[in-house]
């Protein structure tokens, strides 16, 4: 009895969340596409959240498939005139097609429809974060604080730059500082790296170097994760911890601004790998993901969405990078076509498409890697 509850707990605790919310990013990544590409006159053959076996779905008036696929890890759109769900063209049955309905295929359609249909399901994503992100700070609003040191930690970077208590940080690399949560997310993800901040003392304001420690932390659910840190505490008496309200207005606002810092601080960690000041056994797949959404799901709702709106902006992203059968590797291609005038040949698209899905497998398993190195410790 015991062993059919944890299956069951783990289930509902972990799985359960984990595919409602990849589900629903993959449903809006493929929906821009899907709107987009009818909008062109392009004619769609299946609509699929998931790839594989189909478990169930209806096809519609216009003749597209809609359907459930039983591996929860993705989806498609396929197009009249593609090989497969990757968007390859089919050569022989272009080739063999009436001008009608090569017209209506996506091969067929022109660059600019083809460029849009591929970009809409990337955009689609950014959107569906800026929009959670907005409700969320229209609805809860956002517990800030002053940028009012309270403590600085010793041998900190803060305490060798001369950081004292009291100081009011007023600017991080020419940046304008309004919330000790603005210092905490611009130096979290600057480990190792020279940043300039400037503080008020006493009227008179100074530039500060110091150097964030790379430092390994553990979130409130045991996770490791690895941190640039200063060593500058704020509390109530001075930081003024209050609920921030919105308006639509505003939180719009701000949900524009939270989606824009998440993709700078994605670019900003690619960087960090590349450079070596971040481990890259911090990039995590489905696993993870599973793990987070169920973590996420016993803080309630919000939280969840919160997660959602991250990982939209991350599935967003890594569409976009230019690999081929990814939609960055589609626009790569099509920039190619505006120059050339001409398409790639079938065969240099055919070795494209190779290479690049040995690209994300590899990625995938690296990061299916990380997911258990870090579950066994």
């Amino acid at each position: 009895m015991e062993a059919v509850t944890g299956i069951f707990g783990f289930l509902t605790g972990y799985i359960v969340p984990f595919v409602l919310v990849l589900s629903l990013l993959v449903f809006v990544h493929e929906m821009g596409h899907y709107l987009v590409g009818r909008w062109s006159g392009i004619r769609i053959l299946a609509f699929s959240v998931g790839f594989g076996p189909e478990i169930f779905g209806f096809t519609d008036r216009h003749g597209t498939r809609w359907k459930i696929s039983v591996i929860p890890l993705g989806g498609y759109v396929r197009f009249f005139g593609d090989e497969d769900a990757s968007s390859k063209p089919d050569a022989d049955k272009l080739a063999a097609m009436s001008e009608e309905d090569r017209a209506r295929s996506f091969a067929g359609a022109k660059l600019w429809k083809r460029a849009a249909t591929v970009a809409a399901g990337p955009i689609a994503n950014f959107l569906l974060a800026i929009a959670i992100f907005t409700i969320l700070f229209a609805v809860y609003g956002r517990t800030v604080a002053d940028p009012v040191v309270a403590e600085v930690k010793p041998e900190s970077a803060a305490a060798a730059a001369g950081i004292l208590p009291g100081d009011l940080l007023v600017a991080i690399d020419g940046g304008k500082v309004e919330t000790f949560d603005d210092v905490r997310r611009y130096v979290s993800i600057r480990p190792n790296q020279k940043i300039v901040v400037t503080i008020e003392r006493g009227g008179q304001k100074l530039d500060l170097p110091m150097v964030p420690q790379r430092t390994d932390m553990t979130d409130q659910f045991g996770n490791k994760i690895e941190v640039g840190l200063i060593g500058i505490v704020t509390n109530q008496e001075v930081g003024h911890f209050r609920l921030q309200t919105y308006t639509p207005l505003q939180a719009l606002r701000e949900g524009v601004i939270q989606t824009r810092d998440i993709v700078t601080g994605t670019f900003k960690y690619i960087g960090n790998l590349l450079t070596g000041s971040m481990r890259a056994d911090q990039l995590g797949g489905p696993i993870r993901v599973a793990q987070a959404s169920g973590q996420m799901a016993t803080l309630g709702i919000g939280a969840v969405l919160q997660l959602a709106a991250v990982l939209s902006v991350s599935i967003g992203l890594l569409n976009l990078m230019p690999v081929p059968v990814l939609d960055g590797g589609h626009l790569m291609f099509y920039a190619v076509e505006a120059v050339r005038g001409k398409p790639l040949g079938s065969a240099a698209q055919e070795i494209a498409f190779r290479i690049g899905l040995a690209m994300v497998l590899t990625l995938m398993v690296f990061a299916t890697w990380n997911d258990i190195s870090a579950l066994i410790g």
